[in-house]
């Protein structure tokens, strides 16, 4: 029997395991997180630093509110389970039992939480020294734990990568897309956009305000007179 429409090709089961908040603090902090290295040691860009600093404050807080009242596996209990394991996980590879997923799985949730900690003492530290709470004391510490903070970074792209070569999977793809191959049920039942959407809305407005309060547009807007004034206070 003839048909008259081909049936369309059916698209590869996939399941969602990771919200879109959770996916869209990850990248903003990524990119926030290098934004202020990069810019660390440059007045030009001081203001830069300063706000990306506050920026990625503010999504590790937020991250950490939402692993108590956010989706059951984005929970810091989801993490604590993975790292309780993860010794457990490492001692059967000397038996001849390592699980390869299982091992990844650990090490990916240790570099997480590494990320956050070291990130949120570099923010921390970072804000006490525009503030002047502790004088020039914390300089080396906020410079150290930015290094630090870098170098945990590095090493969690180095597991996905690694990881994601030996086994022939995109690990890193879930966090862009949501979804990995595979069928199953959903780990995430819902994408939570509209709270993604708020997140991302929220730090570009904090961007917006921290532009326009810069000092250079401020002398720009005002023109010839601000210049002045200026001039007269530094006298």
């Amino acid at each position: 029997m003839n048909t008259l429409y081909a049936s369309p090709a059916e698209s590869p089961p996939s399941r969602r395991i990771i919200d879109a908040p959770t996916r869209a603090i990850h990248w903003l902090l990524a990119f926030s997180f290098t934004g202020a290295y990069l810019s660390a040691e440059s007045e030009r860009w001081h203001l830069l630093h300063i706000t990306l600093g506050y920026t990625v404050l503010g999504l590790v807080l937020v991250r950490l509110l939402s692993g108590v009242l956010g989706p059951k596996r984005s929970r810091l209990s989801a993490w604590s389970t993975k790292l309780r394991s993860l010794p457990q996980q490492l001692g059967a590879w000397s038996k001849g039992r390592g699980n390869l997923l299982a091992s990844y799985q650990g090490l990916n949730t240790l570099s997480v939480v590494a990320i956050l900690c070291f990130t949120l003492l570099a923010a921390l530290s970072g804000l006490s020294l525009e503030q002047e709470w502790w004088g020039e004391a914390l300089e080396d510490a906020h410079e150290l734990l930015g290094n630090v903070a870098l170098a945990v970074v590095l090493a969690h792209l180095a597991l996905i990568a690694g990881v994601s070569l030996i086994r022939r999977h995109n690990h890193a793809g879930p966090m862009i897309i949501g979804r990995t191959a595979g069928a199953g049920p959903d780990l995430v039942k819902r994408n939570l956009t509209p709270q993604a959407l708020l997140i991302v809305a929220a730090v570009a407005a904090f961007w917006w305000w921290q532009w326009q309060s810069a000092p250079s547009l401020t002398l720009l807007r005002d023109g010839p007179a601000a210049l002045a004034r200026d001039h007269d206070d530094d006298d």
